[in-house]
């Protein structure tokens, strides 16, 4: 593919529709002004997010939306030559909420994801997704998480093994309730680990936006940031909101990093799991 122009964004997106599709069409504009090829862009892009975690407010939760509704397309029509990850509450075929991204480029739709792994909070008003894919985009395979998911493990593995060379992780991350400053936040501490972790041990591009700003009470961490498949941060916006691009030849550094170790080809799986120990004498 060449050197590609990956743009990440941390911003304030809450419950108005309107604005929302407002800010998408200011950032789309701004990426390709710098002639970036991928926008990613946060979970709750559309509607905003899910809050008030600790008790699951039904007053203050995000509006559903048809997968394939005039919202998504106008998006779709926005990104024009750009491929944007976007994120947003969908609705299901039964009244059922998800928490969805999409993969959009003027084309269509190239991928969707429903997240998987929810938290207590989420799980009474949403549903979990069926399972995590990658899918072929013109800059390149991509896989998509939402927020929580890239706490563990196995969905980055699972997308990486599944040919991704890109991982986009669309996220609401909140900062801790009682820490003062951002250098003591266990929050902000986790959320940069797992971006640099999920990239080295997979060895893939990790791109990984977020929300910034406050939303109904709960405060987001910004710092949206690509990370390259040697686990270095190569942009980042901070805690404000703003725009990064990082440029990187993603085929060419993903196959130079996996050269002397190629971690998805050596992992062993089958070591991981112990046979129960039996306290009884043989």
């Amino acid at each position: 593919m060449g050197l590609s122009r990956i743009a990440t964004v941390a911003a304030h997106f809450g419950r108005d529709l309107t604005f929302g599709l407002g800010r998408v069409a200011a950032l789309a504009e701004e990426a390709r002004q710098a002639r970036a090829a991928v926008l990613v862009l946060p979970d709750g892009t559309l509607g905003g997010s899910f809050t008030d975690f600790g008790r699951a407010d039904p007053e203050h939760l995000a509006p559903a939306l048809d997968p394939d509704g005039p919202e998504v397309r106008a998006v779709v029509k926005l990104a024009a030559d750009l491929v944007v990850c976007f994120g947003y509450t969908e609705a299901g075929e039964h009244g059922e909420r998800y928490s969805a991204a999409a993969c959009v480029s003027g084309d269509g739709v190239l991928g969707r994801h429903r997240k998987v792994y929810l938290s207590a909070a989420e799980a009474v008003y949403r549903k979990p997704g069926p399972g995590f894919a990658a899918f072929d985009t013109p800059a390149g395979r991509l896989g998509m998480l939402v927020d929580y998911e890239k706490a563990f493990p196995e969905p980055a593995h699972g997308l990486a093994a599944d040919g991704a060379g890109i991982l986009a992780c669309l996220c609401s991350w909140a900062t801790g309730s009682r820490t003062p400053t951002r250098a003591r936040d266990r929050q902000a501490r986790l959320f940069d680990v797992y971006d640099c972790v999920r990239a080295a041990e997979n060895q893939v591009v990790f791109v990984s936006a977020n929300q910034a700003g406050v939303l109904h009470g709960t405060r987001f961490l910004g710092s949206a940031k690509v990370v390259g498949p040697d686990g270095t941060t190569r942009a980042r916006t901070g805690s404000r909101a703003g725009l990064v691009i990082a440029e990187i030849d993603v085929d060419e550094e993903i196959t130079t990093t996996r050269r002397a170790r190629h971690h998805l080809e050596e992992r062993k799986l089958e070591s991981c799991v112990s046979a129960p120990h039996s306290n009884e004498a043989g």
